[in-house]
């Protein structure tokens, strides 16, 4: 038994294949189940499927621009008339030589090609859409999957009668953490509150320079667990280095990125989480109960952040702030509203337990092996 995955490349792309990938070879035996990954070559992908023991093919792949300026559009020129059709090619090849049963698709720009070569040599396409807003690939390739698994409820402009609302697949890592182990890992009193501060795979300069703003204020009754993202963590820490006191300094833990071994802990030990509003996020945050604080980053295909951000918090589970009036002030106010009420912070935690679907993956991997097995 074969499966292919396909998929943009990001974070938030790939976190959702490994989980599926885990369950997948959980329930079926490893020595039958093929698996390989066809997409874009990306440092970050390839080293987390590499560790999950999964062969990757890369393509070339192209997206549109939507801003306009004359290197956009030379951008956008050189991707479709070469890029696209290059990676059709390369796709075309990979597929038919490697002949999978089926090929699942996470969307993205890099999945497109892919997703085409698999409609032309008539392999069974899946699709699985993690934000309310779809992209432009997933929308146009929602036509001919066999079936499409949304992560929310009333996802737009996807074809209902073949789509199955099953959550967003995430890793059983991110929310099985125990306290006592967290406590321990990131060396935590164990006396204050603690704000886990999460700005996506990338990391985000605009919520981190909000949390430095307020930090000598937060440390004062709280202590923070802070992802800057890599390419931010060193200005970050000198930063933060330059603004608290020394005693400060022992409720105050940053890195560059939490991985699989450092993510659940880091939930575990959470009361409080602040946020991007990306749907591997959300979705995590809600498998751990944990009420939230969601900031969209405005700039997001499809303004789909925005729209993530506020379906999750209709559920009564997140206040949103969006960035036009996301001031440090505003910020550290919401964040004393909602540690400061213990019936808020109950209210929120249920609230986020019950849109959770955290064995989405498991779903998502049993429907395929059903398939395939039918």
């Amino acid at each position: 038994m074969k499966i292919f995955f396909t998929g943009g490349g990001s974070g938030g792309h790939i976190y959702p294949i490994v989980a599926i990938i885990r369950e997948l070879r959980a329930i079926y035996p490893v020595k039958d189940l093929e698996i390989a990954y066809v997409g874009p070559k990306d440092r970050f992908a390839e080293a987390v499927l590499r560790n999950e023991q999964v062969a990757i093919k890369t393509i070339a792949a192209g997206k549109i621009r939507r801003y306009i300026d004359p290197l956009a559009v030379l951008q956008n020129v050189i991707d479709v008339a070469v890029k696209i059709p290059v990676g059709f090619l390369q796709s075309f090849f990979y597929l038919f030589l490697g002949n999978p049963d089926l090929l699942f698709s996470k969307g993205g720009y890099g999945s497109y090609p892919v997703a085409l070569a698999a409609r032309a040599l008539g392999v069974p396409l899946f699709l699985q859409e993690s934000d309310i807003a779809p992209g432009m690939v997933s929308r146009k390739v929602a036509s001919y999957a066999v079936e499409i698994f949304a992560s929310f409820p009333k996802t737009e402009e996807l074809p209902q009668k073949k789509t199955i609302v099953a959550g967003n697949p995430i890793r059983q890592d991110a929310f099985n953490g125990r306290l006592e182990a967290a406590n321990k890992l990131f060396n935590l009193s164990g006396r204050r509150k603690v704000i886990l501060v999460l700005g996506g795979s990338q990391g985000a300069q605009r919520v981190n320079d909000k949390v430095l703003d307020i930090l000598p204020e937060l440390l004062k009754e709280y202590e923070i667990i802070h992802q800057t993202g890599q390419k931010n963590i060193d200005a970050v820490l000198k930063e933060a280095k330059a603004i608290m006191t020394k005693d400060q300094e022992l409720y105050y833990r940053a890195y560059g990125f939490l991985t699989d071994k450092t993510i659940a802990p880091a939930y575990a030990a959470a009361d409080l989480v602040v946020s991007r509003a990306g749907s591997g996020s959300i979705f995590e945050i809600a498998a751990n109960k944990l009420p939230s604080i969601l900031i969209p980053l405005p700039e997001a295909a499809q303004n789909h952040q925005v729209k993530n951000a506020y379906a999750y918090a209709r559920a009564g589970a997140a206040i949103v702030m969006e960035e036009n009036n996301f001031t440090s002030n505003f910020l550290m106010a919401k964040i004393k509203d909602i540690l400061n009420d213990p019936q808020k912070m109950a209210a929120m935690s249920d609230a986020a337990g019950q849109f959770a679907r955290p064995r989405a993956a498991h779903v998502i991997a049993e429907y395929l092996l059903n398939y395939l097995t039918r």
